[in-house]
């Protein structure tokens, strides 16, 4: 995949605020992310699904400014997004095959069974194309999810919680995926597990209460914590620090 040349950075958003019915939901949020893997990290509530959401084109803003891909014709833009939902929805008399190609299709790719191979054999699916949905397990069919979202090698790929079921063997293979894809997207991957984005993150992006209150590296994050922060790694030090969580066994 060719990348554009004709805009700075793929994602761009300004002073944006979003409801999530009658609760403002992202509340201010400025920033920019170009290609690479940025971990969308926060505590329940913070925003997290909101925000993917608006990306994706699902929600609209309230108010504020958000620019994708130079603020491209909103038909051509979903073309070039890649969007794995929280809550993964599926039909499950499709084979795995039929659901990736529905989805290239949807997006009015060309020589979509080129490109629905491909993507089910990134995932590790290839022996289980012709199998129906219905026969998968949870972490399969999660995989399948991965799959449809990466058909269209998208130029913007959202990911919301895209470990959910995964094995431990899974998730490894699901990073090496990650820094691929990486080189040539901007990936969004919103997760609770710190250290995902420790292993295949180059910017973290820290949302609380519907606030940016931290935006920079891994290693950035990190600094910020000390001993006196909870968690057990540094980064999980870093962002325990940024959101106030005190070094308190059984504080929640």
């Amino acid at each position: 995949m060719t990348a554009p040349t004709t805009y700075a950075w793929e994602i761009e958003a300004r002073e944006l605020r979003i409801k999530a019915g009658r609760r403002t939901a992202v509340d201010g949020v400025t920033l920019t992310l170009g290609r690479g893997v940025h971990g969308l990290l926060g505590p329940n509530g913070a925003g997290k699904t909101t925000l993917i959401r608006t990306l994706a084109t699902v929600l609209r803003p309230r108010s504020g400014e958000l620019t994708l891909l130079g603020g491209m014709e909103l038909r051509h833009l979903r073309r070039q997004v890649g969007y794995l939902p929280q809550e993964f929805g599926h039909y499950r008399r499709f084979t795995v095959r039929e659901f990736v190609a529905y989805v290239a299709w949807l997006k009015e790719m060309r020589d979509i069974p080129a490109a629905v191979q491909r993507a089910i054999e990134r995932v590790g699916l290839a022996d289980r194309a012709d199998d129906r949905m219905k026969t998968l397990s949870g972490g399969m069919i999660r995989r399948v999810g991965i799959a449809q979202a990466i058909v269209n090698d998208p130029e913007i790929l959202l990911l919301d919680e895209p470990t959910a079921g995964l094995d431990p063997a899974q998730r490894l293979r699901f990073r090496e995926l990650l820094t691929e894809l990486g080189t040539d997207a901007c990936v969004v991957v919103s997760t609770h597990l710190v250290e995902d984005v420790a292993a295949a993150c180059t910017d973290v992006v820290l949302l609380s209460q519907g606030k940016l209150v931290f935006q920079g590296t891994p290693d950035q994050l990190a600094a910020r914590g000390t001993e006196q922060h909870a968690g057990a790694s540094p980064l999980e030090r870093g962002y325990s620090a940024l959101l106030g969580i005190p070094n308190r066994p059984g504080s929640w």
